[in-house]
C-alpha cells in the first residue's frame, strides 16, 4: 500500500504545489474525521496517518450523519488533542473526508480556531441536486483550505467547484485526482496533503 512508503515516494504522484506554511508555522496536528458511513479506519485516514511520522494525526469515528452533532465532537476532540500536543487550537488544522470534512469546515466557519483545513472529496451537492448546496458557510471560512476530489465524483464538478470556492474568504487550492467520491489510489491525495501542509 502507498501509505506504507511514507510521503517521500508518493510525492511524484501529485503535482508539486509550494505549501502556505514553513517548516515554523506549519500545522502541529491533523485532525481527520471520516465520510457519513465510516469510521476512523477508513483506509484514506489511515494511509494518511501512517504517511507523517512527523505530524500528529488524530482519526476520529463521528458516529452521526448530523453537521450539528459532528461539530461538538470534533470541536472537543480538537481541545483535548491541542491540551495533549501543549499547543493552541490555531495550531491545528482540521478535515477529511466528505461528510467529515464539511463538518470540519462548518466548525471553522462557526469559530473553531484552526491553521487550515484539509478537504477530500468534499460533498458540494448530494448527487444530481446540484441546487441542493453546501456552501452557505463559505465566506465564514478564512483558513488557507485544501480541496481534493476526483474528478467524476458525482457531488461535485470541476466546474462546480471553481464556481463556488472563491466564495471562502482564506486562500484555496483546488486539486483533482483520478476517481469518483472515493478514490481507490491513496498515493496522490497524501501527496497533494503533504504539499499543502509542508510536510
Amino acid at each position: 500500500m502507498a501509505a506504507a512508503l511514507g510521503v517521500a515516494a508518493v510525492r511524484e504522484a501529485a503535482t508539486v504545489t509550494p505549501s502556505l506554511f514553513t517548516q515554523r508555522t506549519r500545522p502541529a496536528g491533523l485532525v481527520l474525521t471520516p465520510g457519513a458511513s465510516a469510521d476512523r479506519d477508513h483506509h484514506t485516514l489511515v494511509a494518511i496517518d501512517e504517511a507523517f511520522g512527523d505530524l500528529p494525526v488524530l482519526r476520529l469515528t463521528l458516529g452521526t450523519n448530523r453537521v450539528p452533532s459532528a461539530v461538538k465532537k470534533i470541536v472537543a476532540a480538537g481541545e483535548a488533542f491541542a491540551d495533549e500536543l501543549g499547543v493552541g487550537l490555531d495550531r491545528l488544522a482540521y478535515g477529511g473526508r466528505s461528510f467529515g470534512g464539511r463538518s470540519c469546515s462548518v466548525a471553522v466557519a462557526e469559530g473553531l480556531p484552526a491553521a487550515a483545513l484539509v478537504l477530500l472529496s468534499y460533498p458540494l451537492h448530494p448527487p444530481g441536486r446540484p441546487d441542493n448546496l453546501r456552501v452557505g458557510h463559505f465566506p465564514d471560512i478564512n483558513v488557507p483550505t485544501l480541496f481534493v476530489s476526483g474528478r467524476r465524483d458525482p457531488f461535485g464538478t470541476p466546474d462546480e467547484f471553481e464556481h463556488h470556492v472563491p466564495s471562502i474568504a482564506g486562500t484555496t487550492t483546488l486539486e483533482w485526482v483520478e476517481g469518483n467520491h472515493a478514490p481507490k489510489d491513496d498515493g496522490p491525495v497524501i501527496g497533494l496533503v503533504s504539499d499543502f501542509l509542508g510536510y
